[in-house]
């Protein structure tokens, strides 16, 4: 069994990584090999000195020679450009989201045409692929059968690997299972460039008596999912079988990941309450008119009746979200 995890050091690539380490086996077959691939290695990162793990560093397209130099079992894709670093810069996300997964398609059907396994392919999607459309306004409650209309380069990206994945899947290419990520929070570490950053931000920096900037207004409701539960969805997902039974996944739809639905300003009153007023108001708001146009049009209620199907339940409130960042944020459920 050999695993490729494309942005495997990244936040969710190295949570992942380390969920396999830890159980050896996947589908009832041992790992032989963890191959990450990301550009940047960061040094002394421990995953990479696992005798399990593969280190493939550099830009995924120019290494995918390396990457399946030997069969591959499954792909969690994870690698990809950001939001709001899609906005500044068009070239950077068509080259990093679009021509990036392409190339890792052609790859993969490669291995399959030349009598190799189909892989499976667990991608990682966004709430980003949907937006209100003049001529279509969203619906109270969004499910996968809402057309997306992205309002944002990254998410019409994403949407659009989407359906690359959907059509390799229909011709036997791939098995393609794909997951639509809510807002991971709270992310420990340093801030990164995604648009919804301040989502962690607002709570991460005052728990560590830095202050924050909160820059949508705070009645602004989102969806977000913890990083233990979006780490438990995206192995289940690769886990689970086809079909249409109890716990299987039927069709090549997306599966929007479960979100727990709260305003910004129930996030600060949760921070409030876990950590008390000093640290609550080290936040500050600020609105910028370009954050809010991005993270206001994406959904924020969802039917999560096909997540549900397989298993998957969205954080029970906030508190236990947050309590989860200051507990270390277990890596699966």
């Amino acid at each position: 069994m050999r695993i490729v995890i494309t942005g495997g050091f990244g936040f969710l690539g190295r949570l992942v990584a380390g969920a396999l380490v830890e159980r050896g086996t996947f589908r009832g077959a041992p790992i032989e090999r963890l191959v990450l691939a990301d550009g940047v290695v960061p040094d002394g990162e421990p995953l990479a000195s696992d005798p399990l793990v593969e280190v493939v560093p550099g830009e995924l397209a120019d290494r995918l020679d390396t990457v399946f130099a030997e069969p591959v079992d499954l792909v969690i894709h994870l690698a990809a450009a950001v939001s709001a670093e899609c906005e500044a810069d068009f070239d950077l996300g068509m080259r990093a989201n679009l021509d990036t997964t392409r190339a890792l398609l052609e790859a993969v059907r490669n291995q399959s045409a030349a009598g190799g396994p189909t892989p499976r392919l667990v991608f990682s999607s966004s709430v980003a692929v949907y937006g209100p459309d003049p001529a279509l306004p969203l619906p109270p409650v969004v499910n996968e059968a809402t057309l997306p209309t992205p309002r944002s380069s990254y998410g019409i990206q994403k949407l659009i690997c989407e359906q690359l994945i959907a059509d390799h899947t229909r011709r036997g290419f791939v098995d393609g299972r794909v997951a639509r990520l809510m807002t991971v929070a709270v992310r420990p570490g340093k801030p990164n460039a995604a648009a919804s950053g301040f989502l962690s931000g607002i709570i991460r920096e005052p728990l560590a008596g830095l202050p924050a900037v909160c820059p949508v207004r705070p009645d602004l409701r989102v969806a977000l999912a913890s990083p233990r539960r979006t780490v438990a969805a995206l192995l289940l997902l690769a886990e689970v079988d086809r079909g249409t039974g109890p716990g299987q996944l039927d069709g090549r739809l997306p599966v929007n990941l479960p979100a727990l639905t709260v305003s910004v300003a129930e996030m600060i009153a949760t921070l409030r309450q876990v950590a008390g007023d000093a640290v609550a108001d080290l936040v500050t708001i600020a609105p910028d008119p370009a954050v809010e146009a991005i993270v206001g049009s994406w959904p924020s209620a969802f039917d999560h009746s096909r997540a549900a199907a397989l298993g998957l339940d969205p954080d029970p409130d906030f508190a236990s979200v947050v309590r989860d960042h200051l507990a270390g944020s277990p890596r699966e459920s």
